[in-house]
């Protein structure tokens, strides 16, 4: 009949799933460690054998036969090695059991810390098997312990991970027992171990809670284009169609709008702006800027800038709490998008004998408004500014490269107002 020990032993292999003689044998290893570092040395030739049945080890020293003994640790005489089998003789290996009396301690503490380590180290194994091919996916969590500003999760209620701090959505408390849904970006192996880099704070969770909540996100009917998000506070999510018939914002929002109310509820309580996605880098911007109403949009592709004019009492609605709107916006478009007010723009656009001279050294190509590949072309021949174009024919703009009959014409007209 197996002893507690050895009975206790098979259980928790069992459930889980490490193998039992892998695990018998590191309890072997570390008996045999013990023993050196309490009775013995290093030098020594150590055996341990665990009874399957009893649970009892036994200690043995591994000696070889020699006439002359040169090193005690490894070696005995014939004569002494008689003392222990009658039958030895010199070449052969003998092992005298040198098991200490109070041994069953040291045994069955050694053997505990060798079942708590490999139990850990079995079920990282079991967390990389399981998560090493879903990176990238929505995993269903319970929060199992908070403690201070660390928060322990159950995955799929069986590994428990950790949610790091930096992860969390700042304004949300957590509790025991309290369901989530998380995002998996990756999972890496560190010298402690694989290690699962979950996070409540991703953009691509707006983009998985989309895709669970609205079927045309999942068929891929309607494209995710792009995310920018303040976690908890807000985030703008960029979406287009690929059927004409389906509205790609009436679809993320849903009647009454339960469809985002239900994303937003998950994320507690984060507003979630729906914008539909425009390759017009002008339009799209100007959705993007929304609620706020913009006048006017000068964009310089090269710099990947727009200059956004508005009323004056849209400015703060643009701009938003703390810079938070254009700041998305900024984002989610890939533009850096600065705030202006169109009254500012008025005055630069006045007549010539309204403006001074230092005013007309400031004023850019931009200004006239003219067709983007044009500006461009100024720009790349250093014609920045206005004053740099006063007093040119079309026959001189022609000499500019890239610019032709056409263009040269729309430049003269744009520049009559100025002249």
């Amino acid at each position: 009949m197996q002893t507690q020990f050895i009975a206790a032993i098979n259980q928790i292999c069992d459930e889980k799933n490490i193998p039992r003689d892998s695990v018998l044998e590191t309890i072997k290893a570390a008996l045999r460690t013990a023993y050196r570092k309490d009775y013995g040395n290093k030098e020594q030739e150590i055996e341990v054998d665990l009874d399957d049945n009893s649970g009892i080890a036994t200690v043995y020293q591994v000696l070889q036969v020699v006439k002359k003994v040169e090193d005690e640790n490894l070696q005995v005489s014939v004569a002494d090695a008689k003392k222990y089998d009658k039958k030895a003789e010199e070449g052969d290996t003998i092992r005298i059991d040198v098991t200490p009396a109070e041994y069953g301690r040291i045994a069955a503490q050694s053997a505990k810390q060798v079942i708590i380590q490999r139990i850990q180290e079995a079920e990282r194994d079991i967390m990389y098997d399981i998560f090493k091919d879903r990176e990238n996916e929505m995993i269903n969590a319970v929060v199992h312990r908070v403690d201070n500003s660390d928060v322990y999760v159950n995955l799929d209620n069986k590994i428990t991970a950790q949610l790091p701090f930096s992860e969390q959505i700042r304004s949300e408390k957590y509790y025991s027992g309290q369901r989530i849904k998380l995002y998996l970006d990756k999972v890496v192996k560190t010298t402690k171990g694989p290690q699962l880099l979950i996070s409540r704070t991703h953009p691509n969770l707006v983009k998985k809670l989309l895709e669970l909540e609205i079927p045309e996100v999942k068929s891929g009917v309607v494209e995710v284009k792009s995310i920018a998000r303040e976690p908890g506070v807000r985030c703008k999510v960029g979406v287009s169609s690929k059927d004409e018939k389906i509205d790609p914002i009436g679809s993320c929002v849903g009647q009454k709008g339960v469809r985002v109310q239900n994303i937003m509820e998950e994320l507690n309580g984060e507003r979630i702006d729906i914008i539909e996605w425009s390759d017009d880098q002008e339009a799209y911007i100007k959705a993007s800027l929304a609620p706020a109403k913009t006048a006017k949009i000068v964009l310089n592709d090269k710099a990947k800038n727009a200059k956004v004019y508005v009323d004056s009492d849209q400015r703060p609605l643009a701009i938003g709490k703390n810079g938070q709107n254009v700041r998305l916006a900024s984002i989610l478009t890939g533009w850096e998008i600065d705030i202006l007010d169109i009254n500012d723009l008025e005055e630069k656009a006045k007549p010539k004998e309204e403006r001074t001279e230092e005013e007309k050294k400031e004023m850019t190509v931009e200004l006239l408004n003219m067709p983007e590949e044009v500006t461009k072309k100024l720009t790349e021949a250093n014609l920045t500014l206005v004053e740099q174009l006063r007093g040119l024919s079309k026959k001189d703009l022609t000499q500019v490269e890239g610019i032709n009959e056409e263009a040269a014409e729309k430049i003269v007209e744009a520049m009559k107002k100025y002249q």
